[in-house]
């Protein structure tokens, strides 16, 4: 990566430019760039989908946005840098109350988490959900979201501080994954199995996850941050009548553009109701990011980084 002057985006129709305040950092930020990502841009490109800023321009067509707006946004890359270009239908008001780091820090994790917990998984008040990688910003968005739906959560993670986190969030129980005996916990703790799985990590962990998995239960597939891609053998799934599910919110909401907002009223209502609220952890300049990069994929990061302009 290097730190360069680029020729200003021009909004095109339908489009609005956005002067950013803060652009916040994901895991398949990294993968992109490692061009091991399903999405892969022609190189060279700005890596980063999803900032908080200004409306600095307005392209043909757009009425609902203004110069001077604030607001968040779900920019197509190019989101590590002081201005990107996002479709209008992508763009929504700055939460009041909510900084623009925070705001930031809100729309994919939240949304993938929505997503997976009500639409994937239906996801009942008062099931056992159990949340791995409970200290990342998928995980955090998972551990709010599921409390506030009425679940009662269990999170993994590998640290003691990061257990703290987990609990923090809304997780009754924090196991450490590190070793194989949080399956047992698990089962202990729920007497039987956890009813919804939220996996963003595979590997061992996805198949450790279908040893502690109730009846009928919904393991939700939401990326390999683990590295392997896991299989599973059909007749496990046949014998405990468990669902395996796949979540690929950015393909679904890319042909249901209106989930968007849909999804949005419904986070920043439980906002405003402090039932959910991003976490930041490390703020970097533009010119870190490839250190907050680094820091994301050693696992050093308790909620979300954010790249603050």
């Amino acid at each position: 990566m290097t730190f360069a002057e680029v020729r200003l985006p021009e909004p095109g129709p339908g489009e609005v430019r956005v002067r950013n305040l803060a652009s916040a950092i994901n895991f398949f930020d990294i993968l992109q760039i490692q061009g091991k990502y399903q999405v892969k841009p022609p190189f060279p490109f700005t890596a980063g989908a999803e900032v908080a800023g200004v409306i600095d321009g307005v392209g043909e067509g757009v009425s609902e946005w203004k110069l001077g707006d604030e607001v968040v946004a779900l920019p197509w890359g190019g989101g590590f840098a002081e201005f990107s270009v996002a479709q209008a239908n992508r763009v929504w008001p700055l939460p009041q109350g909510m900084s623009a780091v925070e705001a930031a820090s809100m729309p994919i994790v939240y949304h993938t988490s929505w997503f997976a917990l009500t639409h994937r998984a239906a996801l009942k008040a008062g099931e056992w959900l159990l949340v791995h990688a409970g200290a990342s910003g998928v995980g955090m968005s998972a551990i709010q979201l599921g409390a506030a739906l009425g679940a009662r959560v269990i999170a993994t993670a590998g640290s003691a501080a990061k257990l703290d986190f987990c609990r923090a969030q809304g997780a009754l129980y924090a196991l450490d994954y590190s070793g194989p005996e949080w399956v047992d916990k698990v089962k202990d703790i729920t007497g039987g199995g956890a009813n919804v799985i939220y996996d963003p990590v595979g590997a061992d962990i996805f198949d450790l996850s279908t040893k502690c998995i109730a009846a009928e239960g919904r393991l939700l597939v939401i990326g390999f941050a683990g590295g392997r891609i896991p299989t599973i053998a059909a007749n496990r799934v046949l014998l405990k009548n468990i669902s395996i599910v796949g979540v690929l919110w950015g393909g679904y909401v890319a042909n249901r553009p209106e989930y968007l907002a849909a999804t949005q009223e419904s986070l920043v209502g439980l906002f405003h109701e402090g039932r959910i609220r991003p976490v930041v952890g490390p703020t970097y300049g533009l010119d870190e990011a490839p250190a907050a990069l680094r820091d994301l994929a050693s696992r050093r990061i308790l909620g979300k980084a954010v790249i603050a302009l």
